[in-house]
């Protein structure tokens, strides 16, 4: 039986040849008798896991050697705590605010800083303020920015340049294209979109920005402590980095990054086409120039039409379309695994429930 197409925002769909290998050592990982889950992390078989994860991320991604590479646990939202409290320095902080996570962001920044919204296109959330018009302060710590909103599908072409530490939020499309690294302070993401399984936050850090922790700052989410102990402070999300290196793998087997970035803009670009010729039946309410290749918020014309739309994507094998509860409507969710057949089966339905219910 064949599986359905997971279009969920996250956790999301991973791999196939991923689960299956992850399937076959669940009980004995490479002769040791031992699943990964049930490994002490500080056992050789472990460091093995760990460092060949470590260097393929670093060459997925290009990484330059002046930025460490933490996993840590946290997620985005934890995150958005252990940031300020890592590189505040208990000062000024600018957010650059245009979705729903960034706003979190600088909600939560303001517990342990002097947080502004350096521009905020709420509530709306539709469009992409060119970053010269940001209200930028000079004695900020840094700018703080979601690259893509995953709610609001909302997505930055580019990353931009600022006088002061960027802080990246990628957490929804990590691995989907390169970065540019000479524009990032600090950039993490939660692994559960793009990576791999929830659990794991890869934390990519310039060594200049660390040694600033508050001293409120808890000690397994000090970046410094953290990195010193190369990620092993504290009992890591083993797991997780075991499913993480194997996703690692799978990309590299497909092209890489640069393949995963072209596949993005043709699963993208399909999906738009048929929203944008629909005649209004379906609409995507973004700016064009800000719309995310990888989160695909939609609407049907009548609002009503959405619990039939979902009851048939389900029975068609599309699952996992429903929108973010706080905006309504659909939303396709392209990472990485899921494959192009699972968009071009997505638009054929769009075609089919149109057909019958325009």
């Amino acid at each position: 039986m064949a599986r359905p197409y997971n279009f969920c925002a996250g956790p999301a769909t991973l791999p196939e040849p991923v689960l299956a290998q992850a399937a076959a050592e669940m009980l004995d990982w490479h002769g040791q008798g031992l699943s990964v889950m049930e490994m002490s992390h500080r056992s050789e078989a472990f460091g093995q896991i760990h460092h060949a994860a470590l260097a393929r991320l670093r060459e997925l991604l290009a990484v330059p050697p002046e930025f460490r590479i933490l996993f840590m646990q946290g997620g985005g939202l934890g995150h958005n705590a252990i940031v300020p409290l890592n590189i505040g320095r208990g000062g000024k902080v600018d957010v650059v605010v245009t979705g729903a996570w960034s706003a979190k962001s600088l909600a939560e920044a303001r517990r342990y800083a002097d947080a502004q919204a350096a521009t905020d296109t709420g509530p709306g959330y539709t469009s992409l303020p060119d970053a010269a018009s940001w209200r930028l302060r000079e004695d900020a710590a840094y700018v703080h920015v979601c690259s893509n909103e995953t709610i609001h599908g909302v997505e930055m072409a580019s990353l931009p340049a600022v006088d002061r530490p960027l802080v990246v939020d990628a957490s929804s499309h990590i691995l989907s294209r390169p970065v540019d690294w000479s524009r990032v302070g600090l950039l993490f993401a939660g692994a559960q979109k793009n990576v791999g399984i929830a659990g794991l936050t890869l934390v990519f850090v310039r060594e200049d920005l660390l040694g600033q922790a508050l001293p409120i700052c808890p000690s397994a989410f000090n970046y410094t402590l953290v990195a010193e102990a190369n990620s092993l402070y504290n009992t890591p999300p083993a797991y997780a980095i075991y499913i993480a290196g194997l996703v690692f793998d799978w990309l590299v087997a497909q092209g890489g990054v640069a393949a995963m970035d072209a596949a993005a803009a043709r699963k993208s670009q399909a999906l738009y086409a048929a929203i944008d010729a629909s005649g209004g039946f379906y609409a995507n309410r973004v700016d064009t120039a800000a719309r995310s290749r990888t989160n695909v918020p939609f609407f049907i014309h009548d609002e009503r039409l959405t619990a039939p739309f979902l009851a048939g994507a389900k029975a068609a094998g599309l699952l996992q379309l429903k929108g973010h509860a706080s905006v309504g409507g659909l939303r396709a969710s392209l990472y990485n695994a899921l494959p192009e057949p699972a968009v071009a089966a997505l638009i054929s339905y769009l075609h089919h429930f149109q057909r019958h219910h325009g």
